[in-house]
């Protein structure tokens, strides 16, 4: 049983990635162009307003390119990290904890991002198909001799 699991464990982190990814650029598509309900109950956020702005851009980027498996530990680190900003900034001087303060989502999010940049993207992502391709050059460029002229 346990060898059944660990065998699937790159296609569930993988199926998690594009999960996670997906929901959080829907904050920001939701923040950014109204789509979804809009941001806070409709409408958008305006351009160029801190944080609000930014974090809805890095959510949209972070979150697709984490969904697509591209640049998944870059992204994810900067997606983490804009969501402990949100929380601790935004949410965590209302209340201690994230059940009295609203801030489930960015807890999550923070934490679920963070776990990502130390698994990276599992299967099914863009960044394996450029590792395999990198793996393969390697190999051919280790066998070449050099010429002596």
């Amino acid at each position: 049983m346990t060898g059944r699991l660990n065998s699937a464990q790159p296609y569930a982190l993988g199926l998690f990635r594009i999960v996670v990814g997906l929901l959080f650029a829907c904050h920001g598509a939701a923040s950014l162009f109204g789509v979804l309900g809009g941001a806070m109950g409709g409408g958008t956020i305006d351009a160029g307003t801190w944080p609000g702005w930014y974090a809805a851009v890095i959510q949209l980027v972070g979150g697709g390119l984490v969904a697509l498996g591209l640049g998944t530990r870059a992204a994810a680190f900067i997606s983490s990290g804009s969501m402990a900003y949100a929380y601790f900034k935004v949410h965590q001087p209302e209340a201690l904890w994230p059940m009295e303060n609203g801030g489930e989502a960015s807890a999550m999010f923070c934490w679920a991002l963070l776990l990502l940049v130390f698994t990276g993207s599992g299967a099914l992502g863009i960044d394996r198909l450029f590792a395999a391709r990198g793996e393969g050059k390697d190999d051919t460029a280790s066998e070449r001799t050099p010429v002596a002229a």
